[in-house]
């Protein structure tokens, strides 16, 4: 049996995420992982597609705008506190926070993320500066 766990949200960082976000670390199971991410106002993210991981977006703060793509699809997905999103497995996506404000979320990955080489570089629509 698995012992369960508690964890309060960090004040700082742990790692830099290879998109350019801000990643706090939070808990862990077998089956996933969740993390707060954090990307600076007036930020773009790089665009990235995931090797074996897919993961659930919950937007706590700011507003932005979320492009996702698969294959022949691709849309740009307003994002504000309140607003979940699936990134389903192999699909390329690129975030970026309004200027008003930090953009905040969590999300769950699943299985648990593996680590940076997780994250494959992909031409985005936007030009990234985070």
């Amino acid at each position: 049996m698995t012992a369960f766990a508690a964890k309060t949200l960090p004040h700082a960082y742990d790692v830099l995420a290879p998109d350019g976000s801000e990643v706090r670390l939070l808990l862990a199971l077998a089956g996933g992982s969740m993390a707060h991410f954090r990307l600076p106002a007036g930020k773009v993210s790089r665009a990235v597609r995931h090797v074996t991981v897919e993961e659930i977006w919950y937007v706590l703060g700011g507003t932005g705008e979320m492009w996702l793509s698969q294959d022949e699809r691709a849309e740009i997905v307003p994002v504000s506190a309140g607003v979940s999103l699936t990134i389903p497995l192999g699909t390329a996506f690129q975030f970026r926070a309004s200027d008003d404000g930090p953009l905040t979320a969590v999300a769950i990955t699943m299985p648990p993320w593996p680590g940076a080489e997780e994250a494959v570089f992909v031409d985005g629509v936007w030009d990234a500066t985070a």
